[in-house]
């Protein structure tokens, strides 16, 4: 599934096509994707300006000239392909290349606006969504009800990660794909951010929290680490897993500098580790670290080598 950073690569790629344009034309090829769409979706859409496109977690939300926003998930296989006025295409965030521009009986949803752009939603697996909200009820929503810290904001620090972990038991691993906790970070980029951060992810969450409920040195650096990760991974146009590739056409390249994730019995990239890439099973989803980097909670460090900070000089990731 596509995580924030492919995410936030969509947002970008598609902006220019949708701010400020209006819809001209929706059409809709099923009444339903992973869920039927809302009551008069296509008309509620006609005649309405796009006024932003932004991101909350992995949602894509544009709010409306009518009072309403429009909420898009992509789902696992989701994705827009657009089609310019000069008669160009461009796939924002094509996590699936292997389709080419996309099966055309997969074509869900295709909206014309009136700048002569043509936005075509295609998901082969349907497991994406559009919705229409309230604008003034957006973060009440069912969609957004409950959801945790956007990462690559500024509130996300050690004082809030000790706040958010204090007297938790659950695995460090689980606790940071927890959505109510912060959202947006999936197994990927908490695979990365654990390894660089030097955390073992079957610490316990909480020991990331002192006794007086300041945060530790390593909530401080796993809170920099993490909005690092995900910064460097939005500036390579995210990862490539089935020949993703970004407006361009050009592949995202952020995979090739991963240091664990699905690296199983690699040498560690960390320079003079030693160590390998290992692999458990966490929630029924794989998680890959280097025991030497990242040894157990309680366990001796002394012989073990620290990952470099963010901004060393070493390796990307």
């Amino acid at each position: 599934m596509p995580e924030l950073p492919e995410v936030e690569t969509v947002r970008r790629g598609l902006a220019p096509a949708m701010v400020g344009a209006r819809f001209a034309r929706v059409v809709l090829r099923r009444p339903n994707l992973r869920f039927p769409f809302p009551e008069n979706f296509a008309e509620r859409l006609t005649g309405r300006t796009v006024t932003a496109l932004a991101r909350r977690a992995k949602y894509l939300t544009a709010p409306l000239d009518s009072g309403e926003t429009l909420v898009m998930h992509l789902g696992m296989s989701g994705r827009f392909d657009v089609r310019l006025p000069d008669g160009r295409n461009l796939s924002p965030g094509d996590f699936y290349l292997e389709g080419a521009l996309g099966v055309p009986k997969h074509d869900h949803v295709v909206m014309a606006m009136e700048t002569g752009a043509t936005i075509t939603y295609n998901d082969v697996r349907r497991f994406g969504f559009m919705d229409l909200v309230p604008t003034a009820g957006l973060a009440a929503s069912r969609h957004f009800a409950g959801m945790g810290l956007e990462p690559l904001e500024a509130g996300l620090t050690g004082a809030a990660i000790a706040r958010l972990f204090r007297h938790r038991i659950t695995p460090l691993k689980a606790a940071l794909l927890d959505q109510r906790l912060i959202a947006g970070l999936g197994n990927i980029y908490v695979c990365e951010a654990l390894h660089r951060a030097g955390l073992h992810p079957e610490t316990p969450a909480g020991t990331l929290t002192k006794p007086d409920g300041r945060p530790t040195a390593k909530a401080t650096l796993l809170a920099r680490t993490i909005r690092a990760v995900l910064a460097e991974a939005v500036a390579a146009g995210g990862s490539t897993l089935r020949d993703y590739a970004h407006t361009d056409g050009s592949a995202g390249a952020f995979q090739h500098a991963f240091r664990v994730y699905d690296r199983f019995g690699a040498p560690c990239r960390t320079p003079g580790c030693g160590g390998s890439v290992a692999r458990i099973v966490q929630s029924g989803r794989s998680t890959f670290f280097c025991a030497t980097c990242q040894p157990a909670h309680g366990a001796d460090t002394t012989s073990a080598r620290p990952p470099p900070e963010p901004g060393s000089g070493r390796r990307p990731i």
